[in-house]
């Protein structure tokens, strides 16, 4: 499955561990939640980075006291209709200040990508490499925004004072 991660086409380094497959003890491992929430402190432990799939049905406050340990955090869109996995993008950069790399998987849909960024995902998991291709020369398109998200860009109009600003200034 092809991953797209800032705007290029990138290998994925992570293992997905199924729910009844062993956990390896070494190398980057995607953790169903589950599983990690059962032992969370001993899966942190691990030597490779650690991260975990989590459910759009589950809160995201549970992985509060995780998160700075977590290298990736996956959310699922188990349908392109269900648009939970926006909110909880949302709550983990916004709210809880989750740094590490938050990744869409499931029904990821070109159409939807850039809404995806705008919520703060910065890497995607897309079923055909033409949406991959896709899902990368869309980061370029898009530079200004109007409303403000968890991506960090000012937005249109924070620009325009900045540039009223400067030229008050002169």
């Amino acid at each position: 499955m092809p991953l797209v991660k800032q705007g290029k086409i990138v290998a994925d380094g992570y293992i997905h561990v199924a729910d009844d497959a062993e956990i390896p003890v070494d190398g980057a491992a995607l953790i169903p939640a589950a599983r990690f929430l059962a032992d969370p402190e001993a899966l942190l432990k691990r030597s490779g980075p650690t991260g975990v799939i989590w459910p759009n049905n589950r809160d995201p406050e549970e992985l509060v006291p995780y998160l700075d340990r977590l290298a990736v955090v996956a959310l699922v869109f188990p349908s392109f209709r269900d648009g939970r996995a926006y909110s909880q993008a949302r709550l983990l950069r916004e709210r809880y200040k989750y740094k590490g790399e938050l990744r869409a998987t499931g029904q990821v849909l070109r159409d939807q990508f850039v809404i995806m960024l705008r919520a703060g995902f910065d890497s995607f998991e897309v079923k055909k490499d033409a949406d991959a291709e896709a899902f990368a020369a869309t980061v370029k398109r898009y530079t200004v925004f109007y409303q403000p998200t968890g991506d960090g860009r000012i937005t249109a109009l924070h620009q325009r004072m900045q540039l009223r600003h400067a030229e008050n200034a002169r």
